[in-house]
């Protein structure tokens, strides 16, 4: 196993804070010659402490993919988070882990980062253990936007709300989220625009309700979509879901994998009168979405 520097962290949305730490390890690991790595956990620890659940932004799998393509991160550890893990000592944290586990010549954490029973693992305490260890420690302040601190907590609430432009400004990239293209009811099929239906996991924080405009990914492969985010009340008012039109695009997506950035967030749910009317809508909702496609791509050239 070789050498490397390791970010800690949770790295919920790999947002902007995220970033700093992030750009700083890899600058680390190229200074020093080893592997930059990143150490996250399959769960909230928040969900074990508190008993409350905390909706994700990402799962494990995606904030390791956002780490390696945005920040040039070589490794992710995907740590399980168990009450073994809530109850051990910061200073078994640093030995058995950090050192053991992931053989970090150099650790990189933000202001915030605690570990170890009762959060007792502070930076500060990481610092002097690494000073005695002879190892480059690194604590990345606090980073604001627009007067405000970037955090996870403040994306999940602007999701909520659906302002999905203002969460690109602190992630530092649209909201993305990724699923299995599963079988619907096929109602978009019939009404002449076969929709993408994604396998979410339950944890996972649905944006607010409504129309987005955005992008799907595909096999690398990029395409103006129209994504809904609902109970689609029209139709059925049944479970939430996510189903994507991708106007541009014809051919089999079951099965396949995608990810689906929200750019734009272009009205809530709706009752329609019929489905006509719904169709008619979502027609409106593709040529706005094609619309801002062409100007992004105006803009990236």
């Amino acid at each position: 196993m070789k050498d490397c520097v390791l970010a800690l962290g949770f790295f919920d949305g790999v947002h902007l804070g995220h970033g700093g730490l992030l750009r700083k390890t890899r600058a680390l690991a190229d200074r020093m010659d080893v592997r930059a790595a990143a150490l996250t956990f399959a769960a909230h620890p928040e969900t074990l402490l508190s008993g409350a659940p905390v909706s994700l932004l990402n799962t494990p799998e995606e904030r390791a993919q956002l780490m390696r393509s945005l920040y040039g991160i070589d490794e992710v550890y995907i740590l399980p988070f168990d009450r073994n893990v809530m109850r051990q000592s910061w200073q078994d944290f640093f030995t058995c882990t950090v050192r053991g586990l992931c053989h970090a010549r150099a650790v990189v954490c933000g202001h915030d980062f605690r570990c170890g029973a009762g959060g007792e693992g502070t930076p500060d305490r990481l610092r002097a253990r690494c000073a005695q260890e002879e190892m480059t420690f690194c604590c990345i302040p606090e980073i604001r936007l627009e007067g405000q601190t970037v955090s996870s907590t403040l994306i999940r609430t602007l999701l909520q709300e659906g302002q999905a432009e203002k969460a690109a400004r602190f992630l530092g990239h649209p909201h993305l989220m990724s699923g299995t293209v599963v079988w619907g009811k096929q109602l978009g099929r019939r009404l002449g625009f076969p929709t993408a239906n994604l396998c979410l996991r339950p944890d996972i924080l649905l944006p607010k309700y409504g129309v987005y405009a955005g992008d799907a990914y595909v096999d690398g492969l990029c395409s103006p979509a129209v994504v809904n985010i609902g109970c689609r009340p029209t139709v059925d008012g049944g479970a939430a879901s996510v189903e994507a039109w991708l106007p541009r695009f014809s051919g089999d997506l079951y099965g396949r994998r995608m990810w689906l950035a929200l750019h734009t967030f272009l009205r809530p749910e709706e009752i329609f009168p019929d489905l006509a009317a719904l169709r008619a809508a979502v027609l409106r909702d593709g040529e706005t979405a094609l619309r801002l496609a062409d100007e992004r791509e105006k803009i990236e050239k």
